[in-house]
């Protein structure tokens, strides 16, 4: 549900055809992210979809999918 939103604005944080962004792509591997990235990254989810993640909830998200399965459950 929320995939299309997510991939789009990970699409253009990175710089990266959105085509290429599925719910497998690694934050840190296929993305490059380094942790200012993913700090910025889930700053704007938090205020795009009006919720808080916590820091030990952020370290466990790994693929675009636990960032959108985060955002189904809790927003």
């Amino acid at each position: 549900m929320y995939f299309e939103k997510v991939a789009a604005m990970i699409s253009e944080k990175f710089e990266m055809p959105v085509e290429e962004v599925t719910r497998e792509t690694n934050i840190i591997d296929d993305l490059g992210a380094d942790s200012l990235d993913i700090v910025d990254m889930l700053m704007m989810l938090e205020e795009q979809y009006n919720l808080s993640i916590p820091d030990d909830v952020a370290q466990e998200m790994k693929t675009v999918g636990d960032v959108c399965d985060y955002i189904e459950e809790n927003a």
